[in-house]
């Protein structure tokens, strides 16, 4: 998958983060944090887009996983399409070619 198609999921995790209902807030974001923190275990510091579009592109199934392990009792926590999505969408912006929304070339 390339960083366009993966960007444009990304996005619309992060809509859907922040369409959500007010008292799904807080545990998608708790949710949300956690798969960031396992994003930076494993790319490390220093990570490009197309890294990062590549663990994604392996699959987010471990995002359910860590989801169903942080959340065991809000069902509603482990769609991919809103943790996961969001949490690559915001890690995106740590990417060493990351500017403002768009790829440095």
């Amino acid at each position: 998958m390339s960083y366009e198609t993966a960007r444009e999921q990304w996005a619309a995790g992060l809509q859907r983060l922040d369409e959500a209902f007010p008292e799904q807030q807080p545990t998608l974001e708790r949710v949300t944090r956690e798969i960031q923190s396992e994003l930076r275990r494993r790319l490390g510091g220093v990570f490009t887009l197309d890294e990062l579009a590549d663990l994604y592109d392996e699959g987010t199934g471990w995002c359910t996983d860590l989801a169903v392990e942080t959340a065991p009792e809000e069902p509603f926590a482990w769609d991919a399409r809103v943790v996961a999505d969001a949490a690559f969408g915001r890690y995106q912006r740590a990417a060493t070619d990351f500017a403002g929304g768009r790829r440095v070339s």
